[in-house]
């Protein structure tokens, strides 16, 4: 298995990857003593938030990463957390993301932003247009 911060970065980009909003890995090994890193990404609805969590739950069968809790998620679910041990990772909806702030709890912790690569050919997917 690699280290916690590879896996940390290789779930925010999955998360980026999957249309996962705000991706955010913060490094919390100097600020806590149960985690080294946790992993945010909004969600845009319940229904992208049980699939983002799908994601996480294959990535962790693939790394041969243990869950160390499983949570259930209701229609409406907001906030969904899944405890891999030295990454945690937090999948929120915009409004739950606004409401309890994380970032602004760990704000000593080193936070790194992850954005899903642009497709080849740039934001417009096609060629470069002539003259461009």
């Amino acid at each position: 298995m690699q280290n916690s911060r590879d896996a940390a970065m290789s779930l925010a980009r999955l998360f980026a990857d999957h249309k996962g909003g705000d991706v955010l890995v913060l490094d919390l090994a100097a600020e806590s003593g149960w985690t080294d890193f946790s992993v945010l990404a909004t969600a845009t609805s319940s229904a992208h938030l049980r699939g983002l969590a799908r994601y996480a739950d294959e990535w962790a069968v693939t790394n041969k990463v243990q869950r160390l809790n499983a949570p259930r998620i209701a229609d409406d679910e907001e906030w969904v957390l899944i405890d891999l041990g030295d990454v945690v990772v937090h999948l929120m909806t915009e409004r739950a993301r606004a409401f309890y702030e994380l970032e602004k709890l760990w704000f000593k912790a080193q936070s790194i932003r992850v954005e899903a690569p642009l497709p080849p050919g740039g934001l417009s997917g096609g060629a470069p247009r002539e003259g461009a």
